[in-house]
């Protein structure tokens, strides 16, 4: 969400920005914001005079009661003063009112105005105009054949997806054997990863309030996404961002305590609305996963180094477990509202032979932190909004499509890369059973 300052100063900007996003139809939403923003103030500064004639009024009526004791005339006055008193106290009411129902209406406006992007975010309508950066490690293609992922994990009996959906449903699966293990090993290489790197480790809420979600992402955003426990005021988590970011909710953050870098285990549940494609079947894109996730909350001077810094973190760890990868420029269209600017790394599929997402690095700016009202307490005792990014470490399930097709050996063994040894038992390979 931004702020109103800028739509009152410089709606141009805000309208380019809109354009920038192709977002046309929200145009109007400037022009209503403008507009609910100039009654409200109106409202806000009638009631303020009122209540400023109410106060002197009242003293009036004080020193006309005194004097009535001896002038009886008086009194009569201080009664004709009292009824201006009433009168006023009915419009000050109404105007209450109205200024709860503006700032109501105005803030559903609000929501729906896009962040003002980077202006190093190219442009372009959908992801098909994101722009590949650079690529780390040599894309390879065997000269044997690599079979689809879940029939790869079912030589290992490592997967059963029809019992999961007899019990769950579609989007559901079962990880068995050497395949959940390697699973297991690859969150907790990750979470030391991060803890190596500085972060704090975090288990958060899985389940968050609705002015939670309202206040880590767009309304669109959470339709297409989340998950509603019925009868309660509660959402189960699609990252665990959100709940990290909302740890902060109402809060004020001393700037000695800046920044904070976290990095949070979670499963995660989306609805994943929508038909997809043949190679998003299987585990490539499904209900429910694991993931290990960094958020950084800096002062806003700052985010731009942390953004580097974070998306290298993927590539690293990636590498690490000799995956390819590439970083790709998320252009303006494919933008989340609430996002400046965002870049997601690929890994290479040898048997799909491209790059598919595996990471999500983002810089929000201070778009969450206004809408959770988060602040900082600066040294010099001024309060000021600071900036949020997150960025996936891990998503195992799909991440596990990249391990395997491309640690897979001529002999259909999987090569277990080294850093991942530890947490398997010292297991080198999964062998076919």
């Amino acid at each position: 969400m931004i702020d109103i300052k800028l739509i009152r100063d410089d709606p141009e900007l805000v309208r380019e920005n809109i354009r920038k996003k192709y977002q046309d139809a929200k145009l109007p939403l400037v022009d209503k914001a403008r507009e609910l923003d100039s009654l409200n103030r109106a409202a806000i500064k009638e009631a303020d005079e009122l209540r400023a004639k109410r106060n002197a009024l009242s003293k009036q009526i004080g020193v006309l009661m005194g004097q009535a004791k001896k002038d009886p005339s008086k009194k009569e006055e201080a009664e004709q003063v009292k009824a201006q008193v009433t009168a006023q106290a009915e419009r000050l009411a109404e105007l209450e009112e109205k200024e709860r129902e503006y700032e109501a209406e105005l803030h559903k406006v609000m929501l729906q105005i896009p962040q003002i992007i980077d202006a190093s975010v190219p442009l372009g309508p959908d992801d098909s105009c994101n722009v590949e950066v650079q690529r780390f490690g040599e894309p390879l293609v065997p000269d044997f054949d690599i079979p689809y992922h879940t029939e790869l994990m079912e030589r290992f009996d490592g997967i059963d997806m029809d019992a999961a959906g007899r019990v769950s449903g579609n989007g559901f699966y079962y990880l068995l054997g050497d395949v959940a293990r390697l699973h297991s090993a690859v969150t907790a290489y990750a979470r030391d990863f991060m803890i190596n790197k500085g972060f704090t480790y975090c288990i958060p809420p899985f389940m968050i309030h609705g002015n939670v979600v309202e206040g880590v992402m767009s309304q669109t955003d959470m339709d297409a996404m989340m998950y509603k426990i019925e009868g309660e005021d509660l959402y189960l988590i699609g990252t665990s961002e959100h709940s990290m970011i909302g740890r902060f909710i109402d809060q004020i953050i001393p700037e000695a305590k800046l920044p904070q870098t976290l990095t949070s285990y979670s499963p995660c549940f989306r609805k994943e609305k929508g038909a997809h494609g043949i190679e998003e079947r299987g585990v490539y894109r499904i209900h429910q996963f694991e993931k290990q996730e960094m958020i950084v909350v800096c002062k806003p001077e700052e985010s731009m180094d942390w953004y580097e810094k974070m998306w290298r973190y993927s590539v690293e760890l990636f590498r690490s477990m000799d995956i390819p990868v590439r970083q790709l420029e998320c252009c303006s269209g494919d933008l989340a509202d609430l996002k400046v600017k965002s870049c997601d790394i690929e890994a290479w599929s040898p048997r799909q032979k491209k790059y598919f997402e595996v990471c999500s690095c983002s810089n929000l700016g201070d778009a969450q932190a206004r809408r959770l009202k988060m602040r900082v307490k600066g040294a010099d005792g001024k309060m000021y909004l600071p900036h949020t990014l997150n960025n996936t470490v891990v998503a195992p399930p799909r991440m596990l499509i990249a391990l395997l097709e491309n640690n897979l050996q001529a002999d259909g063994s999987v090569r277990v890369p080294e850093v991942l040894r530890p947490y398997m038992g010292g297991t080198e390979a999964l062998v076919q059973r």
